[in-house]
């Protein structure tokens, strides 16, 4: 028996940081929002554990325990007290280090793929636990549509969202988030940085579907330092922006930039005019919200 998971991606619609705590981590007031590009997981019984990967860029996917897929059913099996004799397969179709929680959207998918698998039933609370240990983004992953995370994002509040129409620009390469967090760190050193919030406005822009209400609330506090570290950014946002997107920003910590549009014809024409720019590698369409991992087969 195999069972096959799909995760996924998120667009950050509003990323507000505090300054870096005594733990390093930052506290934030991230509303996460997921969208119609995703990961699929298959777990397959197997002597041990392994882990293969398929699709756009899987060559940049790592392949050891360092892969969230890979501490995901290593962290469940020490939870149950059984071996992690597990074949994870990863069809990959979120951009790989783009800001999009794929890596994150790949252990929610094996947390869940797994737990099915062995039939252990682990609690909802006590399955987001162990998203929680393995990154802050992974929560969010298993249960998407829209949520406000605080803490270091691990902490999420449901928020109701209408549909929304995206475009999002493939970058050539990838960008760390630790990398990120660090040049904001330097970006505002000696700057009294305020506790983040999320804007009163979002919620209700979220719920009315409206995407000129949305556009005027997005927002994310890592953008300068992306573009510090990836200047060539800004002129991806400006094409986006000159070809009709409504609002135009760095997904998470980049470098995938992700322009909010008023309806699917916006979306071809936006994604037209930033191919055609020269400024991304390529680009993809999707909408939001859309589902947390599900099994989609067994």
């Amino acid at each position: 028996m195999s069972i096959t998971v799909r995760v996924p991606a998120k667009v950050n619609v509003q990323l507000a940081v505090g300054a870096a705590r005594p733990d390093g981590f930052h506290d934030l007031a991230n509303v996460f929002l997921a969208v119609s590009l995703y990961d699929e997981v298959t777990a397959t019984p197997a002597d041990g554990l392994r882990i293969t990967c398929e699709g756009p860029d899987a060559d940049q996917v790592p392949l050891d325990r360092t892969n969230l897929a890979a501490r995901a059913a290593e962290i469940l099996a020490a939870r149950h007290g059984i071996d992690p004799a597990v074949h994870l397969h990863i069809a990959k179709n979120i951009p790989v280090a783009g800001g999009m929680a794929g890596g994150s959207a790949d252990g929610a998918g094996a947390l869940l793929a797994c737990d099915t698998l062995w039939g252990l039933g682990t609690p909802r609370a006590e399955l987001l636990d162990l998203c929680a240990e393995l990154g802050s983004d992974v929560p969010f992953s298993l249960v998407g549509s829209a949520a406000l995370g605080t803490g270091r994002g691990e902490h999420l509040t449901p928020l109701e969202a209408g549909t929304f129409h995206w475009v999002f620009a493939v970058a050539d390469g990838g960008l760390s988030t630790p990398a990120v967090f660090r040049e904001f760190d330097r970006l505002t050193a000696g700057r009294d940085i305020p506790a983040p919030e999320a804007s009163p406005a979002l919620p209700a822009a979220l719920r009315s579907g409206d995407p000129d209400a949305l556009a005027a609330t997005l927002a994310n506090d890592l953008q300068p330092a992306a573009l510090s570290l990836r200047p060539q950014l800004a002129a991806t946002l400006d094409a986006g922006v000159g070809a009709g997107a409504l609002a135009a920003l760095v997904s998470g910590s980049g470098p995938t930039t992700a322009f909010l549009v008023r309806d699917p014809e916006a979306a071809l024409k936006v994604s037209a005019a930033l191919e055609a720019s020269g400024t991304c590698r390529t680009t993809r369409t999707a909408t939001s919200p859309a589902p947390g991992a599900t099994v989609i087969e067994r």
